[in-house]
């Protein structure tokens, strides 16, 4: 409709644009998390992701995994973009050189950016994105954003009060985490640039039933697309601990159904998450597997699951890929 395009020259809003045309109001794609079960948690089909163009948060208490969790993601990330790049703002000092070349991500294309206070990471990420968007898009590389945490982040008022000796809480703080992430929804939207924010959980005193709660206001909580919430288990080897179980549930989410949940493995060596962990499960529940006793039967043989695991690509063939992904879409798409 032509008069709606001239509407969009004509109010100078670089966010506006006609829905059909797919530069505004599109999810952009989805960015691969390396588990297909934690790809149909967050889009509803295990070829999908977290997407392109929003913000997800990983929230959970304490030695959760989330950092690992994230890791997993950037190196899966920069393994599917070969031109690819990583901003990682970090707060916990928690990072190094060493730890990234453990689980094979390439540090030549992740650029590290510490922070410490909420103001200096919205100075910091709006001062990348704009330098990014200035490059005619034809020229952009993949980029992706990852905050962890922002639950360990001050603000300038807390700083300020410290250096004065003042043990008072900054009420303000909500407010400006709040004003920030409306800011970075829109620039994250129009680069097309995907972004992962780690934060903490807490118990909500007196709730009737155990409650969890992610801290540090409503501004994540209002601008993120997907809240996932984590909690882990120990996995062994015999009597050696390899890895963590991960249950993570969908606290929101506007491209899948919310309160689902799904179990990850993340091994603790440069395996990361296990690509195929949960898709037994999944096809199980809706027929693309059949359950003999501790068998699982996959064409005319029956096998122990952890044999399918152990060698996925003879067992996952791209029939029975086609068929878990309709069952992804089954148990986790809204609609379904």
């Amino acid at each position: 409709m032509s008069f709606l395009k001239d509407v969009v020259k004509e109010i100078g809003n670089d966010y506006a644009g006609i829905l059909a045309d797919g530069s505004v109001g599109d999810i952009g794609g989805y960015v691969d998390t390396g588990s297909y079960i934690f790809n149909a948690l967050v889009s509803g089909s295990i070829n999908g992701g977290i997407p392109s163009n929003k913000i997800t948060a990983i929230a959970g208490e304490s030695s959760t995994g989330k950092t690992f969790f994230c890791l997993g993601v950037v190196e899966n990330f920069l393994r599917e973009n070969k031109d690819a790049g990583v901003i990682y703002f970090e707060s916990e000092a928690a990072i190094s050189k060493q730890m990234m070349e453990d689980r094979n991500v390439d540090t030549t294309r992740m650029m590290l950016v510490p922070v410490t206070t909420v103001q200096e990471f919205r100075t910091q990420a709006i001062r990348i994105l704009d330098k990014y968007l200035e490059q005619p898009e034809k020229d952009r590389k993949p980029l992706m954003f990852v905050l962890d945490s922002l639950g360990m982040l001050s603000t300038s008022k807390e700083l300020e009060d410290s250096a004065q000796g003042k043990d008072t809480r900054d009420m303000t703080r909500a407010q400006v985490v709040k004003a920030i992430f409306r800011i970075l929804t829109l620039k994250l939207g129009k680069a097309n640039v995907p972004m992962l924010v780690t934060n903490h959980t807490y118990d909500v005193v007196g709730a009737y039933v155990p409650t969890k709660e992610m801290g540090g206001g409503s501004g994540l909580k209002y601008a993120a697309s997907t809240i996932i919430y984590l909690t882990k288990s120990k996995e062994k080897d015999g009597k050696e601990v390899i890895g963590n179980i991960i249950k993570a549930k969908t606290a929101k989410s506007r491209l899948s159904k919310e309160n689902a949940s799904v179990s990850i493995r993340l091994y603790y060596d440069e395996r990361g998450l296990d690509k195929y962990y949960g898709l037994l499960e999944l096809g199980e529940k809706y027929g693309v597997f059949e359950r003999k006793g501790n068998r699982v039967v996959v064409g005319e043989s029956s096998v122990y699951p952890s044999a399918i695991l152990k060698d996925p690509d003879k067992y996952f063939t791209g029939e029975v890929m086609e068929k878990l992904d309709w069952a992804a879409g089954q148990e986790f798409k809204y609609g379904s």
